[in-house]
């Protein structure tokens, strides 16, 4: 059932308050709705971990290993696809009041343990 337009113009109003108030947890909020990616993935996965059941069935009715072994790795291989996330490369920004997005400087400086020590240096002082 569709929202009504004074339900529609309430809810946007809302939703820039949200943004006023906390824009970080709304710009997590936005990202986490988005999950249409996650079942193609899975339908994919068990496409493969249907095909793999065939293959192995197959080959050991008519006795060849290959087609079994084949089989069985593209059900391992369907499973660990449908299980796996898609990998996200962290925010592009932190969503500011006005609702501009302000990009976050990459730093990189210094060694893998250098980065480390100053992490372990920063939660040490915290309170």
């Amino acid at each position: 059932m569709p929202l009504s337009d004074n339900e529609q113009r309430l809810l946007e109003q809302m939703e820039r308050a949200l943004y006023a108030e906390d824009p970080k947890f709304a710009s997590t909020m936005r990202g986490a709705a988005r999950r249409s990616g996650s079942t193609h993935r899975l339908m994919i996965g068990i496409g493969g971990l249907i095909v793999g059941l065939v293959l192995l069935i197959v080959g050991v009715a008519q006795q060849m290993v290959p087609v079994g072994v084949v089989g069985f790795v593209c059900m391992l291989a369907g499973t660990a696809y449908a299980v796996s996330g898609h990998r996200k490369n962290g925010p592009a920004g932190v969503v500011q009041g006005n609702g501009t997005i302000r990009q976050i400087p990459k730093r990189r400086s210094g060694t893998f343990m250098q980065r480390l020590e100053r992490r372990w240096d920063r939660r040490r002082d915290e309170p």
